[in-house]
């Protein structure tokens, strides 16, 4: 084969090649859900999200979560914050945090964090409800 032919080769295989190469994702792709939207009241309370692909609806793991906060602002008491303490996951894609719900009522979830190979950072605030 020549040069010319071997340039030539190349050139009809750049289309297909860019084809196949994945679709780069944005932060705003992904987001955290809850895994339950009512728990019981109670000291040492365990908290699971999942981090979801929105695009595929598949579980991501191996996110690094560096900011996590939890509140009673749906109920108008921001400054009523408990401690919050992440807990080992049990499935690839699951994140689980240990908390206490002083109080039934409205709560939230403030979480941040850097997912494996995306720039920016992914900030979610989830509600949810502490039953008596």
């Amino acid at each position: 084969m020549t040069f010319i032919n071997t340039l030539r080769a190349l050139a009809a295989a750049l289309p297909l090649a860019a084809a196949s190469l994945p679709a780069l994702a944005d932060i705003k792709d992904y987001e955290f859900r809850l895994v339950q939207n009512e728990l019981k009241q109670g000291n040492g309370v365990i908290l699971a999200v999942q981090l979801v692909d929105k695009r595929s609806g598949k579980s991501v793991p191996d996110a690094v979560i560096f900011a996590q906060r939890i509140d009673m602002a749906p109920d108008g008491m921001e400054m009523m914050a408990s401690p919050i303490e992440a807990m080992p996951s049990t499935e690839p894609g699951t994140y689980r945090f240990k908390t206490n719900l002083v109080m039934a009522g409205g709560w939230r979830l403030s979480l941040g964090a850097k997912i494996q190979g995306e720039t920016g950072a992914l900030e979610n605030k989830l509600i949810f409800k502490a039953v008596p």
